[in-house]
């Protein structure tokens, strides 16, 4: 088998609604970035608290409402944590997908970023280290 067809076989099926309408962002949304993102679950909670415990464990003595804010705010302006949660991400798309990333990579990096915040700021209590 080769690397194209195993990303995609160990990836789960589409999440979210898919429609005639949907636009070309929605369905790369839809059917590459959510599946890996659920797929890279686990690994991005310890990427996380890996970054956390590196930035003094600061993170960890906040308020629930200060961790919200944090998360969103590291992954916005920490452009090397950004890129490597980029590169976690973008390392499981196949060559066609890349290819249609490479079109619209700045609406698709925005796109990869807020689902990732959302996804970790659901899952904050898990991030305690």
């Amino acid at each position: 088998m080769d690397r194209n067809n195993s990303l995609v076989t160990i990836r789960i099926e589409t999440i979210g609604f898919i429609s005639n309408e949907s636009s070309p962002e929605e369905l790369f949304q839809n059917k590459t970035l959510r599946p890996i993102l659920k797929f890279q679950n686990d690994l991005f909670l310890n990427i996380f608290i890996n970054y956390a415990v590196k930035q003094k464990k600061v993170f960890f003595i906040l308020s629930p409402e200060k961790k919200l804010h944090y998360i969103e705010n590291v992954i916005q302006r920490d452009i090397k944590f950004r890129n490597l949660l980029k590169g976690t991400i973008i390392a499981l798309f196949t060559t066609e997908e890349y290819q249609d990333y490479t079109k619209n990579s700045s609406n698709l990096n925005k796109r990869m970023m807020n689902l990732l915040i959302e996804r970790l700021k659901s899952q904050v209590q898990l991030l305690e280290g």
